[in-house]
């Protein structure tokens, strides 16, 4: 949490600050240390991002919890319904630093960048006695189309981004109006696909190696949502075999990649650790979303991103 919507809540409640990702190790409270700690402060609000919300937690007399992502996946929201707690979210509060991992992952993959930084550094730059003009040759993004899988906010980030680099965009999503395209479509047309799905029982593994056949040869596939979306081992097959040209990463599964893995080898695919999100804007967002909305609750008033807005009636 930082900028105007901490100073806001300071403002406005007795705060408590343990943030847990600065402390070391990580530290995320599960529901009953939680419901202990709450108890022990006299709390009546609520901010966490990871913690375990649910069980004990919603015996504390709570009068608003907010969860500083977009879903709340770790608050027991029918728990909290039934409580009468509303659950305040932070929808779209990395959109833009994902967009531009997303953007950053494709100029790495299609350029060369990440590889030729390796050579580089190896003292390879003319491995085989071959000019660095030749061995990184590669088409520029301009002019070709990137279909993008899921048009939220991040989706929609990436959108404007790529079309500034002259890109065509498309899109696949069910639930949005505007996309353009069916997923067998814009997997036949795209030369780039950029996943940006949340993961639900809808889409978990909705990418696999019947998708990756169907998808143009050479495409490039980037991820920077989560790895459940796609099956890891077709992936591997489909780089492999030289179908899928190039991939770029930034999620795997249970958060961790085994240097061992078939994908750390690979020359044409560029790995990151879950940073998409990892800027200090994201944090200020969030903490601007949730502090103006835990300010119109206690003031009695109905605020903006509820995830359970049935608690306050019709």
């Amino acid at each position: 949490m930082r900028g105007e919507g901490l100073e806001l809540l300071e403002s406005i409640c007795d705060i408590t600050y343990e943030p847990w990702i600065d402390q070391q190790p990580v530290k995320m409270y599960g529901a009953e240390e939680l419901a202990a700690r709450i108890a022990d402060l006299g709390a009546t609000v609520l901010v966490c991002e990871s913690d375990e919300v649910k069980g004990p937690v919603m015996d504390q007399p709570l009068k608003v919890i907010g969860c500083t992502r977009g879903d709340p996946v770790n608050v027991d929201l029918a728990a909290a319904t039934e409580k009468g707690i509303p659950v305040l979210k932070a929808p779209g509060r990395n959109a833009d630093a994902v967009a531009e991992i997303t953007v950053g992952l494709l100029f790495a993959v299609t350029r060369w960048i990440a590889f030729a930084d390796r050579e580089v550094r190896a003292g390879q730059m003319y491995r085989d006695g071959m000019l660095p003009y030749l061995r990184f040759r590669a088409w520029e993004l301009k002019g070709q189309t990137i279909g993008l899988v899921g048009y939220g906010a991040i989706g929609r980030a990436v959108a404007w981004r790529c079309e500034g680099l002259g890109m065509r965009v498309i899109s696949f999503d069910p639930y949005a109006a505007d996309a353009t395209h069916s997923l067998e479509d814009l997997l036949a047309e795209a030369d780039v696909v950029s996943m940006h799905a949340p993961v639900t029982d809808e889409t978990r593994g909705m990418i696999g190696a019947e998708q990756f056949a169907a998808m143009k040869p050479g495409v490039v596939y980037l991820n920077a949502a989560r790895a459940a979306l796609h099956d890891t081992d077709a992936l591997v097959a489909a780089l492999q075999s030289g179908h899928v040209g190039a991939a770029g990463l930034d999620h795997f599964d249970h958060e961790w990649l085994d240097a061992t893995h078939p994908l750390a080898s690979m020359d044409n695919v560029v790995l990151t650790p879950h940073i998409g999100g990892a800027t200090y804007n994201t944090e200020s967002n969030h903490a601007s979303l949730i502090a103006h909305d835990i300010a119109k609750v206690l003031a009695g008033e109905r605020p903006e991103r509820c995830a359970n807005p049935e608690v306050f009636g019709s």
